[in-house]
C-alpha cells in the first residue's frame, strides 16, 4: 500500500489519517491496525482490499464496523465501544470471492456468533429479499440467539443474489452460509441456480464436516490359511454352539465441542462415557471442563412421561431462550450449594421518602419506584460486604470492585436479566431511567449483548404479583440473588404507642447464597446492611 494509491481512492480522509495508516502498515503494527475506529479509515481499508493492495475482510457486529488484515491478523480482535469491549470471533462472516469464468465477484455471508455462548441461531425474519440493494449498515435479518433476538447488519454494499436459509429455520450452526451479495444488479441472475458447497460454510472449528478428509479405511483382513485335514487317529472335536456376538454399545455421540471449553482428556472421557458436555459444569480456569468434572458428573434421571388416556394437550416447541434458561437453572440447582436467609424490612421511611422525592421530580416526569430503592440499597450493601459481590471461578473466587445489578424481567419469550451497570455510584433517578429503558427493550427483544451478559448481583422482585416471599435460584457464576416479596401492613411492637403496637408496611426479602463463596454469617451481615439502608434511606447519601 502506498500514499498515492490511498489518495487516488477519492475517500474523504485527512493527511494525518493517511500518514497514520501508512505507519501502521510499514511497521507491521497489526494490533493497532485492528483497533482503527474512524469510518473514513474503514472505507480506505475496504477500498484497498478491493484493489488487491491489502487482503482485508470487513466485519459487522450491530453498529460496529471495522476491517482487519486477514493474512496477518489471526485469533480474536478487540475493539472499544464506549466502556464496553466487544470480542469478534475469528470466523469469517463476509467472505469475498473475485470473479472467475463461471461466477462474477461476490460475497458469501455466513451466520455470525452474536453472543459469546451462541452455538446455533434461528432466522426470525429476513429484512431483505433477493434483488434488493444493500448498503453498509443495512439490517439483513433478525436472528434469534440463545439470549435474545438481534439484528444482523451488512458490512458490504451490493445486491442480494441468493438466500439459502428461509425464515423460521431453527438451529442453524455458526458459520452456515446464509446468502450471497453481488456488486452489480445484473450479476444477480448468475446465482439463480447456484448450489452451495460444503466449503462455503465457515464453522468456528475450521473445515465443515463434509469437507474434512475421510478417515483412512482399515486394511483388508488377511485371508485365512486353508484348514489342515484332520488326522485319522484323532477323532473330530465335538461341535460347539457359536456364541452370539457381544452387544455393541449405542453409537450416540455426546455434545463434546462446538464452543464448550474442555480439555482434550475431558472430551475423551466424555466420548467414552457418552456424557453430554453441555450438562457438565467446568471447575477449571474460566469454566473449562476438566477430566474430574466428567468423572463426577451424574446424568439426571429422565422421568417417564405418563399420558392420561383421553387427555387433551398441546406440545409447545422450545425457543433458544427457553432452552438456555432450562440449562442454566438446572446447572445452578445441581452444582451450587444454595442456602437461604430471610429478613423483614420496615418500609415506612422508604415509602415516605419516595413520596417526597416524586413531588420534587414531578416536573421532570420521573416517578421513582420502591424497586429503585431496593437496587440502590443492594448495590451499597455489596460495597459494604464485597463477598456477596463475587463469583465462583472453579479454583478461585473473583471479587468485583464495582456493582452491576441484574434485574429479572419477565417477557413472553422467557426470563431475562438486563444489567443496571455501576448501580453503586448512580442516583435513584438514573437507576429508574435505566430500569425503564432496559425493561422496555427486553420485552421488545432489542437488548444488546452487553446489556444482559455479565453482572455481579441479581434481584428478582415478585412483590407486584402479591407474592409475600419466595426463594430464587442463583444466576451462575454469581454468588447471590435477592428475592423480594410485596410490602403489606403488619402489626409490630411499638413501645412508644399507648397500645404497645402499631401497623407498619413490612416487606420480606430472601437472600439465596452460594455456600462455596458466601458463608452464613457473611450472608447475614449483608442482609443487616441492606436492612439498615432500607429502613434509614437517608444513609444512602452518605
Amino acid at each position: 500500500m502506498n500514499q498515492s494509491l490511498i489518495r487516488n481512492l477519492r475517500i474523504r480522509t485527512t493527511s494525518a489519517d493517511i500518514e497514520y495508516l501508512l505507519s501502521l502498515t510499514a511497521l507491521r503494527r497489526q494490533s493497532e491496525l485492528a483497533m482503527l475506529r474512524p469510518q473514513s479509515l474503514t472505507r480506505v481499508l475496504t477500498k484497498c482490499r478491493r484493489s488487491s493492495s491489502l487482503p482485508l475482510r470487513t466485519f459487522s457486529s450491530r453498529s460496529v464496523v471495522f476491517s482487519r488484515g486477514i493474512s496477518k491478523l489471526r485469533g480474536c480482535s478487540q475493539i472499544s465501544k464506549g466502556s464496553n469491549l466487544l470480542r469478534i470471533s475469528e470466523s469469517n462472516v463476509f467472505n469475498r470471492y473475485y470473479s472467475s469464468e463461471d461466477l462474477p465477484s461476490h460475497v458469501k455471508v455466513v451466520l455470525p456468533a452474536l453472543s459469546p455462548t451462541m452455538e446455533t441461531g434461528t432466522i426470525s425474519k429476513w429484512q431483505k429479499k433477493v434483488g434488493d440493494k444493500v448498503s453498509e449498515g443495512d439490517l439483513l435479518a433478525d436472528i434469534e440467539t440463545d439470549k435474545a433476538t438481534m439484528g444482523f447488519e451488512a458490512s458490504e454494499e451490493g445486491y442480494i443474489a441468493r438466500i439459502f436459509v428461509e425464515e423460521g429455520t431453527k438451529d442453524i450452526p455458526i458459520g452456515k452460509l446464509l446468502c450471497i451479495i453481488v456488486e452489480e444488479e445484473g450479476d444477480v441472475e448468475a446465482f439463480k441456480d447456484y448450489v452451495p458447497k460444503p466449503e462455503d460454510d465457515q464453522p468456528p472449528g475450521g473445515l465443515p464436516e463434509a469437507s474434512k478428509p475421510a478417515p483412512t479405511p482399515p486394511p483388508p483382513p488377511m485371508a485365512a490359511p486353508p484348514p489342515q485335514p484332520p488326522k485319522a487317529a484323532t477323532p473330530p472335536p465335538p461341535p460347539t454352539t457359536p456364541q452370539p456376538p457381544a452387544p455393541v454399545a449405542a453409537s450416540a455421540q455426546p455434545v463434546s465441542g462446538g464452543g464448550i471449553p474442555a480439555t482434550p482428556f475431558a472430551k475423551t472421557l466424555a466420548a467414552e462415557r457418552r456424557v453430554d458436555l453441555a450438562m457438565v459444569t467446568g471447575t477449571g480456569p474460566n469454566g473449562v471442563i476438566q477430566a474430574d468434572d466428567v468423572l463426577r458428573f451424574q446424568a439426571p434421571a429422565v422421568p417417564s412421561v405418563v399420558v392420561t388416556p383421553g387427555a387433551e394437550y398441546t406440545d409447545i416447541e422450545l425457543t433458544g431462550m427457553r432452552k438456555t434458561i432450562a440449562k442454566r437453572l438446572l446447572e445452578s440447582k445441581q452444582t451450587i450449594p444454595h442456602y437461604y436467609l430471610t429478613i423483614d424490612v420496615n418500609m415506612e421511611n422508604v415509602i415516605q421518602l419516595r413520596k417526597e422525592l416524586n413531588e420534587v421530580l414531578s416536573g421532570d416526569k420521573i416517578k421513582l419506584s420502591v424497586n429503585d430503592f431496593i437496587i440502590k440499597a443492594s448495590a451499597l450493601a455489596c460495597k459494604k460486604v464485597p463477598e456477596a459481590n463475587s463469583a465462583w471461578q472453579g479454583d478461585f473466587i473473583r471479587q468485583y470492585n464495582s456493582v452491576d445489578v441484574n434485574v429479572a424481567v419477565a417477557t413472553d419469550a422467557g426470563l431475562i436479566t438486563p444489567i443496571v451497570s455501576r448501580a453503586d455510584i448512580k442516583g435513584l433517578s438514573n437507576i429508574n431511567q435505566d430500569v425503564l429503558l432496559l425493561a422496555a427493550k427486553a420485552k421488545e427483544g432489542r437488548l444488546q449483548p452487553h446489556e444482559f451478559q455479565g453482572g455481579t448481583f441479581t434481584i428478582s422482585n415478585l412483590g407486584m404479583f402479591g407474592i409475600k416471599s419466595f426463594s430464587a435460584v442463583i444466576n451462575p457464576p454469581q454468588a447471590c440473588i435477592l428475592a423480594v416479596g410485596g410490602a403489606e401492613k403488619r402489626l409490630i411492637v411499638d413501645e412508644d404507642s399507648n397500645t404497645g403496637y402499631r401497623a407498619a408496611s413490612m416487606m420480606s426479602v430472601t437472600l439465596s447464597c452460594d455456600h462455596r463463596v458466601v458463608d452464613g454469617a457473611v450472608g447475614a451481615q449483608w442482609l443487616a446492611e441492606f436492612k439498615k439502608f432500607m429502613e434509614k434511606p437517608e444513609t444512602m447519601l452518605l
